[in-house]
């Protein structure tokens, strides 16, 4: 790898990308055995430092630690010295010290991830930051998309929904583009970044414009607890226009995936049957979260040590 911090799918060359799917496919594997663990990272210690609620990242990172026989602690901020006005950066400081192998870390705030790797020795993984960046959630996505299609280059992928708000379309947008696929974006204006084709994508008002031959449909969370103003006129209004059922994914070719990063808002960004069966693969996606991560912690955990000596 390029470095020993993954804080983006901006600092990731192709070749590094395909480094961590690699790895993630060989550590399926552990994941479908009677017995889930191997020593890989035995005597090793992760830190989970999570600002923000999380089901699936917070909880795959356990696993996959676990999976790999390291110690995992997971930091509660509400129970640390935080309360007391002690600084995020001395809270991380002070974890430092204590020799993690690699600091896992959720943050409301972007960039804080990158202010904590400047200061910590140990390695830092974003596991999303503010409306910057989720580059785990992009890999995961990455890795199923290629489990589903055995390919990425030249693949046709729409993600629809808040792309101004979205950490996830960020990180996806780069990686997918990285990988050789034609990205698309589609939502209300309000929720699409001015001059967004600088990004290299493509993006469309209309949903069914927008989903016309993909191969792989992304919808997004409505992110209301990062909404401070009007940006659609209703949640049932957004639902009408751009939430995701099997009459508008019939525009999308006949293969063609549904994603979803999660927690789903039913019948707001997908319909409740489109949640749940094929094509959906909102589960395989979290079933691939703890794969990719396990590589993750492989590739920078397992190495820190040996990087120091």
């Amino acid at each position: 790898m390029n470095g020993i911090d993954l804080l983006g799918m901006e600092d990731l060359s192709r070749a590094d990308i395909e480094t961590f799917l690699e790895t993630a496919t060989h550590m399926q594997e552990i994941g479908r055995r009677d017995v889930k663990k191997v020593p890989t990272l035995r005597g090793r210690t992760i830190v989970n430092l999570f600002f923000e609620s999380s089901t699936r990242t917070r909880t795959s990172f356990e696993i996959a630690g676990k999976r790999l026989s390291a110690d995992v602690v997971n930091f509660t901020p509400s129970a640390s010295s935080l309360s007391k006005s002690e600084s995020i950066l001395d809270t991380a400081k002070t974890l430092d010290a204590m020799d993690p192998d690699a600091v896992v870390i959720r943050h409301g705030v972007a960039g804080v991830p990158k202010r904590i790797a400047d200061e910590l020795s140990a390695p830092v993984i974003n596991a999303g930051d503010g409306a910057h960046e989720h580059p785990t959630q992009a890999l995961l996505d990455l890795l199923t998309v290629y489990e589903e299609k055995e390919r990425i280059d030249g693949l046709t992928v729409t993600i629809i929904g808040d792309i101004a708000h979205s950490r996830v379309a960020r990180s996806n947008i780069q990686g997918f583009l990285k990988m050789g696929a034609e990205v698309r974006v589609a939502g209300p204006p309000t929720m699409i970044p001015a001059q967004v084709e600088t990004l290299g994508v493509k993006a469309f008002g209309s949903l069914r414009e927008a989903i016309d031959g993909a191969d792989v449909v992304m919808a997004l969370r409505i992110q209301r607890e990062r909404l401070s103003g009007a940006f659609v006129p209703s949640i049932r209004e957004y639902a009408a226009t751009f939430g995701l059922d099997r009459a508008k994914l019939r525009f999308a070719k006949d293969d063609a995936i549904v994603m979803h990063p999660g927690p789903v808002n039913r019948g707001v960004e997908l319909a409740h049957d489109l949640a749940d069966r094929r094509p959906s693969v909102v589960l395989d996606q979290v079933r691939n979260g703890v794969a990719l991560r396990m590589a993750v912690l492989y590739l920078l955990a397992g190495r820190h040590r040996e990087r120091a000596l």
